[in-house]
């Protein structure tokens, strides 16, 4: 029965053998792979600690684009692990079909933390690509599981490193040791058993050979990454073919993520009698629309950066925060909740941190690119602070708390 399923995994096994397969391609295609996650994994990280902030948190507050730049690299990066991790996982396609599946511990630890990684690893891309469209097939919460995912991808590729170091160190470099004899493994499905091992490209068999694979997938990943990150980038907006936002685009030429609608506030629900309060611990005091207007004011060009990925700047004018903590004699350094008029979603009441309040550039907007916000854009008021994620620039505010 033993030598029976053997030798019907050797002929599945053959029928996917492939000269362009080896351990250097792997490794190749594996340390590309690693350098997306691990970027992916910082960047993310970055953002879920600036929503989710520990009492160490140092807040980032200059330069003002700094979010900008590490959510669309992080959107960027799990775009191009695509690309990588299905290059990869065809690389190493045969092992799959080695018998017996388990030859040694050491072997079923390897198995274990590759089947770990990939399975945590196809799960997390394929929902962070969902979430850039903000479809959401699944009754999860998306960031919490989203954030625990990419430890168990990372801590999985640590293991998976740990257990191959040996293999990766011997053929990280093209001139190692690949196809010498004493240097192979003994798994007689390895995928360095074929016989263009040891040879160079011109001996290859006719077909595309590694180095055209490799190009292929570098073009690949390049025409996914740059196809998306004009969403992000001015830069690269010409070039915006997939992504699903576009910059310039939307109400007062900035694209809105969640509108009035979703967040059930309507025009009538303002009226021309709206009024925003101030509180503090002498009491409360309350603001019209007027009123606010005729306090001094201040304009930035500041970016919008949403964690889907994209961003836009934009000239946004009102109040300066520190100038209206001033107005109801509270210090310029205090920390704020923030309520929105939004009748539910899970950023309706905010937090901001000192660094943010006492900075020049955080202001109550008014205005947007010269004109009164549309009410998609949170009129009457809004929040816009450097550096925070776009959940985090509250519109719609109806109330603002000194803690």
């Amino acid at each position: 029965m033993t030598r029976f399923l053997q030798d019907r995994m050797d002929a599945t096994a053959g029928k996917f053998a492939s000269p362009v397969r080896s351990k250097r391609l792997t490794v190749v295609l594996g340390r590309w792979l690693g350098a997306a996650f691990v970027i992916c994994f910082a960047t993310g990280l970055f953002s879920h600690l600036l929503q989710d902030p520990p009492a160490w948190m140092l807040y980032p507050t200059w330069p003002a684009g700094l979010y900008q730049l590490t959510q669309g690299v992080h959107v960027a990066a799990g775009i191009a692990a695509i690309p990588l991790l299905l290059a990869k996982l065809w690389s190493v396609f045969p092992l799959l079909l080695q018998w017996p599946p388990i030859k040694s511990w050491i072997n079923a630890l390897e198995r274990a933390s590759i089947g770990l990684f990939v399975a945590a690893s196809l799960v997390e891309v394929a929902t962070g690509l969902l979430n850039t469209y903000k479809w959401y097939p699944w009754t999860f919460p998306f960031r919490q599981t989203h954030y625990w995912l990419a430890w168990v991808v990372v801590g999985s590729l640590a293991l998976h490193i740990a257990v191959k170091l040996p293999v990766i160190t011997r053929h990280w470099r093209r001139n190692g040791t690949e196809g010498k004899p004493d240097e192979r493994d003994n798994d007689k499905h390895s995928h360095d058993e074929s016989p263009n091992d040891g040879r160079t490209e011109d001996k290859q068999p006719a077909g595309m050979g590694r180095r055209a694979f490799l190009s292929t997938v570098t073009v690949t990943t390049a025409f996914v990454v740059l196809s998306t990150a004009g969403q992000s980038f001015a830069w690269l907006a010409p070039l915006n073919i997939f992504a699903p936002r576009r910059q310039n685009t939307g109400p007062q030429g900035v694209p809105v993520n969640r509108t009035a609608m979703e967040a059930q506030v309507a025009q009538g629900d303002i009226g021309t009698d709206w009024t925003m309060s101030v509180t503090t611990k002498n009491g409360e005091r309350t603001f019209s629309l007027p009123q606010l207007r005729a306090l001094p004011q201040t304009e930035h060009v500041l970016t919008v950066a949403c964690v889907e990925g994209w961003s836009q700047s934009a000239l946004w004018r009102g109040v300066r925060i520190k100038d209206l903590l001033a107005e109801v004699g509270a210090p310029a350094d205090s920390e704020l909740e923030v309520v929105s008029m939004e009748k539910n979603g899970n950023y309706r009441v905010m937090t901001m941190p000192a660094p943010y309040t006492g900075n020049d550039k955080t202001l109550l907007v008014l205005e947007l690119n010269g004109a009164p916000l549309d009410l998609d854009h949170g009129y009457p008021a809004r929040i816009m602070a450097p550096g925070r994620p776009g959940v985090l620039q509250t519109k719609w505010v109806q109330r603002i708390e000194v803690l």
